[in-house]
């Protein structure tokens, strides 16, 4: 197969992300939506853009890199299917997977307001779209008999069940529900584990948070609660999770309405036992509303924040070694450092690459970045357990060694014994070599991360030395040119002393002026009474 309409592919190296051209008009940009990769098209439904919730469906397709919009219709009246609803609620801060031939989006906030999870879906073949209706441990929002009947069908359908089957009727028995129970929500989690849908955790109408663990049987729609020992996670929303070897539920990361966490939380969903397994590698801040995605043994985070700041750093974690690493780190305000974005996985031409899109960061993102992650080599699942638990399996794991057979065929001779020993000693040896490989690899890994750092702080610090010289460069521009207007101030100083000098020169040579007018008005004056005198003498 060649590469024809994926010409991006070609300029694409490891561990880095690239964002891709779009031909043609892009969709609004957003956040807390929810996305899905299907046959190399990424369908991103809903979210929120400035307190408003979104109703479209976009779909970006990787071979041409552009953007289309599917117009939905509404299902028919069918008698698991509720039809009163409008073509498609507008929504946001849920989730959605494909099963079979549908997406099925699950929980999240929109104006219709719900007491319950609601499972809705867009069937990729009719574009028809609808809600489905569940069974089991109805989920509502009040508690009591009133608020677990609310309005819904479900309810007095299994009610209806029981009174047929002549089990006791709602009204002889008060149905047992726990707090809280599985109330309407946004930003929780769902995992899907073969055809069981894994849901935790979330956020509900009133802001209360919760740590509840709800599973739903995609081919009966029946939910169920899971009955969980030990201690679960704190209640939070905005987190991740996946699974792991189809037996492990993850979650990381997520916020209450004051904490941000950077934990790991592990659900055997065997044992229905909650564990907090001590993460090794990166020391990483905390963060919700990051995204995440599984491809093979790692798993990707990349996003989020703390209301403060973006998290610049894509994170993997090896699910088999529980080794926490930074990827790639981003600068500045990327939009790759945003809350509320999607992550996905593609297989392009044999390849796996991850799909980011959207976020806010203080501005809403519609940019669709794509990386192409290093493959690594697969490992065998880790199996999380207690201390106790590990200890015991290593000690029949020991024992099981001493009495396995060797490799080697020995004869049955006198020093059959000594043989014996030799090759229980050569299989010890080979374990400690295997153990010093891994923990040579796990070193390389550390020392790649560390030269990676070094080189980032590095060009860091040439970055600092370059803007350091602009600034420099600036500062002797201002000096000379603060030298030039204190010689001008100088000058103009000496030129206002000469102005009053001149002042009061001009003032003195008024003064003589007066002065010598004065003078000649008393020698006119004498003059005048000289001449009459002489007249009135010549007169007598």
């Amino acid at each position: 197969m060649g590469t024809k309409g994926y010409d991006w592919l070609l300029e694409l190296a490891h561990d880095q992300w690239v964002v891709l051209p779009v031909s043609g008009p892009q969709p609004s940009a957003r956040y807390k939506h929810a996305a899905t990769l299907i046959d190399e098209k990424l369908y991103v439904v809903g979210g929120s853009r400035h307190g408003r919730y979104l109703s479209d469906i976009q779909v970006f397709d990787l071979r041409n890199l552009a953007w289309s919009t599917i117009k939905l219709n509404l299902e028919p009246n069918t008698d698991n299917i509720n039809s009163s609803q409008e073509v498609f609620s507008a929504i946001s801060g849920h989730n959605m997977i494909k099963w079979e031939n549908k997406l099925l989006l699950f929980a999240g906030h929109s104006k219709s307001i719900s007491d319950s999870v609601t499972v809705r879906f867009i069937d990729l073949e009719s574009h028809q779209c609808g809600v489905i209706e569940t069974f089991g441990k109805v989920p509502v929002q009040a508690f009591g008999l009133d608020g677990w009947l609310g309005s819904h069908k479900q309810s007095r359908l299994l009610l209806a069940a029981s009174r047929d089957s002549g089990l006791p009727s709602a009204a002889q028995t008060r149905p047992t529900i726990s707090a809280p129970d599985m109330v309407a929500r946004g930003g929780q989690s769902v995992s899907l584990v073969g055809s069981r849908l894994i849901m935790f955790g979330g956020e509900d109408m009133h802001r209360r948070l919760l740590n509840d663990v709800h599973i739903l049987n995609l081919e009966t729609m029946t939910w169920d609660v899971a009955e969980i020992t030990q201690t679960p996670p704190a209640p939070r929303f905005d987190h991740t999770a996946t699974v792991h070897s189809e037996r492990y539920l993850l979650i990381f990361g997520g916020c209450s309405h004051s904490i941000f966490f950077n934990d790991l939380h592990v659900l055997d969903l065997e044992t229905m036992q909650w564990s907090q397994p001590q993460i090794q590698g990166d020391l990483v801040t905390p963060r919700a509303g990051h995204a995440s995605i599984t491809i093979d043994e790692n798993w990707y985070m990349v996003g989020g924040g703390d209301n403060k700041s973006g998290c610049p750093e894509t994170l993997v974690l090896n699910m088999s070694k529980l080794v926490l690493s930074v990827l790639t780190t981003v600068k500045g305000r990327d939009p790759l450092a945003s809350e509320g974005l999607t992550l996905s996985a593609a297989l392009i031409e044999g390849e796996k690459f991850l799909v980011a899109f959207g976020g806010y960061n203080g501005t809403y993102n519609n940019e669709v970045f794509v990386m192409k992650p290093k493959p690594t080599n697969s490992s065998h699942p880790k199996i999380f357990q207690s201390p106790a638990a590990a200890a015991a399996a290593a000690s029949v794991t020991a024992a099981y060694a001493l009495t396995k057979p060797g490799k080697l065929d020995f004869a049955e001779t006198e020093d059959s014994n000594n043989k014996a020993d030799l090759s229980v000693e050569i299989n010890g040896i080979r374990e400690a070599k295997k153990v010093m490989e891994s923990s040579l690899v796990d070193f390389r890994a550390e020392t790649s991360a560390l030269k990676a750092k070094l080189e980032e702080t590095n060009t860091t610090y040439a970055d600092l030395s370059k803007e350091l010289h602009s600034v420099q460069g600036q500062l002797v521009a201002e000096r000379s040119r603060c030298a030039n207007l204190e010689a001008q101030i100088s000058e103009l100083q000496k030129m206002l002393v000469s102005i009053q000098s001149i002042e009061e020169e001009v003032h003195l040579l008024r003064s003589q002026k007066s002065a010598f007018e004065q003078d000649m008005e008393f020698a006119s004056a004498g003059q005048r009474q000289n001449s009459g005198g002489v007249w009135r003498w010549i007169a007598g």
